[in-house]
């Protein structure tokens, strides 16, 4: 739809208006809005002020009728990443087979930090301990002759993607091999330390994906036993969590477009990610979070009102940089009418008597058309109409911005 134009104004006779909560007086084609009370006499001992206007064009496109729906965004459930035993792990060696030590935390990431492969996730004993991709957590140390297994597969993956395997001697088959080892030494070399040709438990942190700090619970220049946990991750995508009324759960269909009112009014896009078939109980004390829902319900007395999990991806991730547990609403589309002509809802001028006009700009020339509306974009601030003589491209009077 075409951008308003350059504003003009003019004075002429009041023609009428009420809408948007103001008295809106046409004078001339232009606006002028008149505060502090109904048309009357008050009106005329009441001083008015003229509104700017501007042009918009009629456009033939597609209206959609949005329902808006709390959300909080955020970036999905955390994870904690626990400390493993460091068996070896100084930099005077060891084998992989010695026996296990706590480390000393000597260095945690900040908040908010993202973490990539092969990236540093903490450091022990002043040695960073990478985050490698795989679904699997590590449960045994990595050396010659260990039973084949997929922990041995998402090591080998790790070290040809890392670049440690030049030669390409590797074979991503599960199988600690020489080839395995050779490649471990590189790592070792790169990293600063002993070139073992073993990982023990606890020098690799294996995660699926890219992650980001969400807290971090470990002390640095504290002891690290085996299980301690050290920091707790998300993904590195923000998402849209809204905990829908069951009411509206046939609105919502997974891959649907939506869009998302950020908490400084900017406007972005995103895709439902998922639905959750089961409506959950706020409050009821059961269930993975039941603790936290126990609270949100009246006294604690578990009568909390049923909803439905939606999670939505933002299209545009950048649109929600430095934003976390924000508050934020969703617009779900209720309607849809496609091809029709639409103006912008702020081109209506109240009819007295009731109903809506439009002010047509033609040359040098204003007329006022009658106009029925249909279906009311307010994310787009659009508004569905039909008018006797209205065609698209015709131009039309608004306020300016």
């Amino acid at each position: 739809m075409a951008e308003m134009a350059s504003s003009h104004s003019s004075r002429r006779r009041v023609r009428a208006g009420l809408l948007a909560g103001v008295l809106v007086v046409v004078v001339g084609g232009g606006w002028v809005v008149a505060r502090g009370g109904l048309w009357g006499r008050s009106a005329a001992a009441t001083p008015t002020a003229e509104v700017p206007t501007g042009t918009a064009a009629v456009a033939r496109t597609e209206v959609v009728e949005r329902q808006q729906v709390a959300g909080t965004l955020g970036y999905g459930d955390s994870v904690t990443v626990v400390g493993q035993s460091q068996a070896g792990g100084g930099s005077s060696g060891g084998g992989a087979g010695g026996q296990a030590q706590d480390g000393i935390v000597t260095r945690v990431p900040a908040v908010g930090a993202v973490v990539g492969r092969g990236q540093a996730i903490y450091e022990v004993d002043g040695h960073p301990v990478p985050l490698w991709y795989g679904s699997r957590p590590a449960w045994r140390a990595f050396q010659l002759g260990m039973p084949n297994g997929p922990d041995v597969r998402q090591l080998e993956a790790n070290l040809v993607a890392l670049g440690f395997d030049p030669d390409r001697a590797i074979t991503v088959d599960g199988h600690y091999s020489w080839a395995t080892a050779a490649a471990v030494k590189r790592w070792q070399k790169a990293s600063g330390r002993a070139r073992t040709g073993a990982v023990p438990l606890g020098q690799v942190v294996f995660l699926p994906r890219p992650i980001r700090v969400a807290a971090v619970t470990a002390t640095v220049g504290a002891p690290l036993p085996a299980g301690t946990a050290i920091l707790s991750v998300t993904s590195t995508r923000p998402q849209v969590t809204v905990a829908l009324d069951p009411a509206m759960q046939q609105l919502v269909r997974r891959s649907d477009r939506v869009e998302v009112i950020l908490p400084d009014g900017k406007t972005t896009r995103g895709t439902v990610a998922t639905v959750s078939r089961v409506a959950t109980q706020a409050g009821t004390g059961s269930g993975q979070n039941g603790g936290e829902n126990q609270s949100q319900g009246e006294g604690g007395s578990g009568s909390g009102q049923a909803t439905v999990q939606v999670t939505v991806r933002l299209t545009n991730p950048k649109a929600a940089a430095n934003l976390d547990q924000a508050p934020v609403q969703v617009a779900i589309t209720t309607q849809a009418a496609r091809g029709v002509l639409a103006v912008p809802i702020s081109a209506l001028l109240a009819q007295p008597g009731g109903g809506y006009a439009v002010q047509v700009v033609q040359d040098a020339t204003r007329q006022r058309v009658p106009v029925r509306t249909g279906l009311f974009d307010e994310t787009a601030g659009l508004v569905e109409v039909q008018g006797a003589g209205l065609a698209e491209g015709a131009t039309v009077e608004v306020p300016a911005p």
